[in-house]
């Protein structure tokens, strides 16, 4: 459709100055669909989207390096909308720019990645516009946002990735990776303490492709954020080490485009561009009010509202002539140049560095070298053995040597975790102007005491399409759920390391033993948590996960030494790769099952050989992965653990919660229901009854309730 604007020559509605008039028209149009599409849904939050077109239209149109056509491209920048709530900004944009969709093959399949209709059916089922944006539902979606904070944390893995690429594969003469990352942020993502902690990071790294844009408005739910807010940020970030400047009005293009240059000069620390804006601009009743921010505006108000804009008031969801044609003209013009030009140099430099060249077209498809798993020996059986995590280490370095981008570190842990690169070229990433030493082609990542931050700067750089893992202490993984939860939500393969997973570390005592956390992160969809019970365990769980593309991944490992079992004696550990394997078995049907995880299946065996003594038939079931175990038919299921075999002891040292699927209503178990203690791993085991003979007075227990309720 035609319409008419201002002439140039005036105001152009909501721009400051002179602009193209297909510019004011294009920025309007983000504006209204914004407002049709929560108008029809009824629900969502169309202010920050009027209030912000201005400046992602800024963004998109004449900084942003971004292809429509293949959006994916490796070197793309990257764009972040933090305060996910305000997704019919970035649906409008992705529409009117022509993204094209994206397979799960990692192919362009031609196809609109935000159709109109889908517009029209924001926050509908099965739209690609729903209520946050979610990575792998909507192409031209770099991550998941929408717990405010987390988008702009994810933000500096992806910085940090960007670093580590191009240090690792620029050579002279080919800049593959320099991709700068953008993200808008709101009041309430620069309340939540993540950004104080990816903040903080940023800062230390230097990480000067990273802009972070503050939507400066003064507005959250609740209603003017003088109820619980008033820090001076700019004086914040300043403290943080970052370049701070500040637009006075978000709808002041030149001056937009004028900081994104100062961005582009600053080479030795982040940016943040303080943007003053008023939410939802051009309502005339509703302006700076909570209401504009999380509710529909209402048929009067948007009809006045577009009247403001020179809008025809009665037209709905319209595209007028010439916007998307105004959005190839200048980021698709500019990303196709970039992209093609990147191609072309790729090919170049595969003729030049083809060993090189196929790690980074491995990456791009999360596949491993051909030779991943060619060091990776058992180990011996060990009656004293090693502790999970120490055997977790010795894999980590093995394949780390053959996949180079596997990289990772711990959150000020890795003494304790033994989550270290020992290799000493490995290095450490730091801003090698800055106090650390390193550069950014180190392997080793010091997160610092930023357990939250750490999480989600792992999503950032799985999402860049390296191998991350972050690594703490089990009781810690409470500091990261909401990030290990957006993990999953994503489907990216980011692994996480957590050592001194039960009362098992002893004299630290009940705020640091995790009771409940393996409970609950089973409870978290599409997590894998694994709990080994030896060295084997541990190396048959690295085989199973690594050539994953979409699982994230948690281990919960031991801090004091696990026996390395015999495995001519006891089953083999690749029953790992189903989540629960025989470990230890008996002629015929058994009286008994035993079934554990981690350190306590050793109790369990020593059990089955003290009840074998007596005549009573025992079956050791190690289960270290549940939601791989629940993945397998029922036949293998019932082949494991029989459902005839109803007398069963269910043996773990954390909470019960969960375990009652596994022991059924004639059998025990054997877990905390308390905070622990301090003392020695000895006392400790006597004293929440962790012994063997604790296991087999439950075993005899079981058998009798089962006995007396049989026919």
């Amino acid at each position: 459709m035609t319409m008419t604007t201002a002439s140039t020559t005036e105001p152009i509605a909501g721009t400051p100055g002179d602009i193209p008039e297909i510019d004011a028209l294009a920025i309007n149009t983000i504006r209204t669909l914004s407002m049709d599409a929560v108008q029809a849904a009824v629900s969502g939050h169309p202010g920050t989207p009027m209030a912000l077109a201005p400046v992602a239209y800024a963004l998109w149109q004449h900084r942003l390096r971004f292809d429509p056509s293949d959006p994916i491209w490796p070197n793309r920048d990257r764009f972040v909308l933090s305060n996910g709530h305000a997704s019919m900004l970035l649906y409008s944009i992705l529409h009117l720019a022509g993204v094209r969709a994206v397979n799960p093959k990692y192919e362009t399949t031609g196809e609109p990645a935000v159709t109109l209709d889908d517009i029209k059916h924001f926050r509908q089922l099965h739209s690609k516009c729903p209520g946050h944006p979610e990575y792998r539902w909507t192409s031209g979606v770099e991550t998941t946002t929408g717990p405010l904070g987390q988008g702009i944390a994810t933000s500096v893995g992806m910085a940090t990735a960007s670093r580590w690429l191009g240090s690792r594969y620029n050579r002279p003469g080919f800049d593959l990776f320099d991709y700068s990352v953008f993200a808008i942020c709101g009041d309430g993502c620069l309340m939540e303490g993540i950004s104080n902690e990816a903040a903080s990071l940023a800062g230390h790294l230097g990480l000067s492709n990273l802009c972070w844009i503050y939507d400066n408005n003064h507005i959250t739910i609740e209603g003017s954020t003088n109820l619980a807010y008033n820090d001076d940020v700019a004086t914040r970030f300043l403290g943080y080490g970052w370049n701070v400047l500040r637009v006075g009005d978000a709808n002041d293009i030149d001056r937009l485009e004028h900081a994104f240059q100062i961005f582009d000069k600053t080479s030795d620390r982040p940016t943040l561009i303080i943007v003053d804006s008023h939410i939802g601009w051009g309502a005339p009743h509703k302006q700076d009010t909570a209401a504009a921010h999380g509710e529909a505006l209402g048929e009067d108000e948007i009809r006045l509202t577009k009247e403001a804009y020179g809008w025809p008031p009665d037209a709905k969801f319209l595209v007028p002539d010439g916007v998307p044609q105004r959005f190839q003209e200048l980021v698709g013009a500019r990303g196709r140049k970039a992209r093609e030009d990147w191609f072309e140099t790729f090919d170049r430099y595969r003729s030049e560095h083809p060993e090189l060249a196929r790690e980074v077209e491995q990456m791009q498809k999360r596949e491993l070298p051909d030779d991943w798993a060619d060091t990776l020996e058992p180990f011996p059986a060990d009656e004293k053995g090693m502790a999970t995590r120490v055997s977790n280490g010795k894999i980590i370095n093995l394949l780390a040597a053959k996949v180079p981008w596997l990289i990772g570190g711990a959150a000020d842990l890795a003494p304790s975790t033994k989550t270290l690169i020992t290799d000493p070229e490995a290095g450490s990433f730091q801003n090698p102007h800055g106090p650390g030493e390193g550069d950014f082609g180190g392997r080793n990542f010091h997160f610092g005491i930023r357990e939250f931050a750490m999480a989600a700067a792992c999503n950032g750089m799985a999402l860049s399409k390296v191998r991350p893992y972050g690594a703490g202490f089990l009781i810690f993984s409470d500091y990261c759920r909401a990030a290990i939860r957006l993990s999953a939500l994503m489907e990216i393969p980011v692994i996480y390391v957590f050592t001194h997973d039960s009362i098992g570390l002893g004299e630290d005592g009940p705020t640091h033993q995790p009771i409940e956390q393996l409970a609950s992160l089973r409870a978290m969809p599409g997590v894998l948590v694994f709990r080994p019970c030896d060295a084997n365990e541990v190396l048959a769980a690295w085989r199973c996960i690594m050539p994953m593309k979409h699982e994230p991944v948690l281990f919960a490992l031991s801090r004091q030494n696990l026996p390395t079992l015999d495995r001519s004696r006891y089953g083999s550990e690749e029953g790992v790769a189903r989540g629960g394997y025989i470990l230890a078995d008996c002629d015929g049907e058994p009286d008994v099952l035993l079934i554990a995880t981690g350190s306590e299946v050793h109790p369990c065996l020593r059990a089955h050989d003290t009840l074998a003594e007596s005549g009573v038939k025992s079956r050791v079931v190690s289960l270290p992965c549940w939601t791989l175990f629940e993945r397998q038919d029922e036949a293998y299921r019932h082949t494991v653990i029989p459902p005839s075999v109803r007398a069963r002891v269910c043996v773990e040292q954390a909470a019960t919660f969960g375990w009652e699927r596994y022991a059924g209503t004639d059998g025990e178990i054997i877990g905390m229901t308390q905070f622990g203690a301090s003392a020695p791993i000895a006392e400790l085991q006597k004293e929440f009854g962790f012994e063997p003979e604790d296991v087999v007075a439950a075993a005899r227990r079981s058998m009798e309730r089962a006995k007396g309720g049989a026919g």
